[in-house]
């Protein structure tokens, strides 16, 4: 049996901005045949400039979207997580150096124009809001993460380094 078997049919991954989730969850759900659900998607109104929705109403869509018997979703999103995580059968946490998570940012709003995961008619942009939370609110939600997988007693995988991840891509035939 496959890790990714093992995983089971509801899959959370987490981990910090830009560190690959909705990459991994795509591959995840081509080679499973899973829906692939990303959470900023759900949290942010379509063909806008990353405005969120109203509270209520992406609670509402995540609370739907997690009633599925299956899936692969991607996101952290703490406030409804407890939730996510009593559903799923399985859980893999990205867990890639702040270093890495800038450097994708800027390859993903400078080079990327058909991004897994992007808001329907959005093209990113560089701003500051989010160079911050890479660089100064996510370093301190390591810790946070780290600890929910830990405690958690779901199978479940940590992929740290680029080498972790390309393993495991390669060990789970899996396609980007």
């Amino acid at each position: 049996m496959s890790l990714l078997d093992r995983l089971g049919p509801r899959i959370c991954v987490m981990g910090p901005s830009n560190s690959g989730k909705s990459t991994l969850a795509v591959a995840i759900a081509r080679r499973r045949g899973l829906p692939a659900l990303h959470l900023d998607q759900l949290y942010h109104q379509p063909h806008t400039d990353w405005q969120p929705r109203p509270t209520a109403e992406f609670l509402r869509l995540h609370a739907l979207a997690i009633e599925g018997a299956r899936w692969v979703i991607e996101g952290n999103y703490s406030s409804c997580i407890a939730p996510r995580l009593a559903r799923a059968t399985g859980l893999i946490l990205l867990d890639v150096p702040t270093a890495t998570s800038l450097f994708r940012y800027f390859r993903r709003t400078w080079c990327e124009t058909d991004r897994k995961g992007a808001l329907d008619g959005q093209m990113d942009s560089v701003k500051w809001q989010m160079l911050h939370h890479i660089a100064v609110v996510t370093p301190r939600n390591r810790a946070r993460y780290a600890a929910m997988f830990e405690e958690s007693a779901l199978p479940k995988v940590r992929l740290a380094t680029r080498a972790a991840i390309d393993c495991f891509y390669s060990a789970e035939a899996l396609e980007r």
